[in-house]
């Protein structure tokens, strides 16, 4: 039965992950209420273990249907490895409490500028070119993959906002993009939950498999009806992450 509720959770997450990012808002949570003696990192390493395949999958169809920018973007995948390592190193020795109580205020001035600029994100008007844009999104990858190894809440939709305010993309082709720069934060996080042994094997192929599932409809929805869905996604994750980081910061 435990299986049963935690693969749907996964399927949904899996879903919202594909649109715009933050599908760790469903899968987590339910790990954490199905399993409430596991170890964090355990259920965060296996939350981990099925999201990746969720994601990978998005970004292969995303690929075949939105002109991906791969000279600017493989090496910002690289940063956002090697800064997903470093954020993960970093937390051993220092205390996340201070984003914990930041994000949410973080979070609320990306949703406030989202929603006064109507026009942000609705056209596809790339700003950089050449060894410009690869550098721009090489400091993407890397700061926001810091941020994704050291704490996590939020990377996708941060990734997503940076490469629509920063480099001119409309939140479609961001989006894809965005999965790209997750795949390699995603296995640079497993990587370190496998080597600590973190990670539970046998729940992770049946949470791969509905978190596939999930990326498939969504991937699908936000090809179908375009940039203004993943808008709309990206607006009503934001609003939950806000309210979710907000009561783990201050009410819990």
């Amino acid at each position: 039965m435990e299986w049963i509720l935690v693969s749907l959770a996964s399927l949904l997450a899996g879903f919202i992950d594909a649109v715009v990012g933050g599908g760790g808002l469903v899968l987590l949570p339910a790990l954490f209420a199905t399993f409430p003696s596991a170890p964090p990192a355990t259920l965060l390493g296996t939350n981990k273990s099925a999201s990746i395949w969720g994601t990978a999958m998005a970004t292969w169809q995303y690929s075949r249907r939105v002109q991906i920018r791969w000279r600017a973007l493989l090496p910002a995948a690289l940063t956002g490895f090697v800064g997903a390592f470093a954020g993960a190193w970093a937390v051993t020795v220092l205390s996340p409490d201070f984003l914990r109580r930041m994000l949410p205020f973080v979070l609320f001035a990306v949703l406030v500028y989202t929603v006064a600029k109507k026009e942000l994100g609705r056209h596809h008007r790339p700003r950089f070119t050449g060894r410009a844009e690869w550098l721009a999104a090489s400091a993407i990858g890397l700061s926001i993959g810091f941020y994704d190894g050291f704490f996590g809440p939020g990377t996708g939709s941060f990734f997503v906002f940076l490469f629509v305010r920063w480099l001119g993309y409309d939140f479609l082709n961001a989006s894809a993009s965005a999965k790209l720069l997750n795949v390699s934060t995603n296995i640079a996080a497993l990587i370190l939950f496998t080597a600590k042994g973190h990670v539970w094997w046998h729940f992770a192929l049946p949470l791969a498999v509905a978190n596939v599932v999930g990326s498939v409809i969504g991937t699908h929805m936000a090809l179908k009806h375009g940039t203004g869905f993943v808008r709309s996604i990206f607006i009503f994750v934001v609003s939950a992450l806000i309210l979710k980081t907000g009561y783990d910061a201050f009410l819990r």
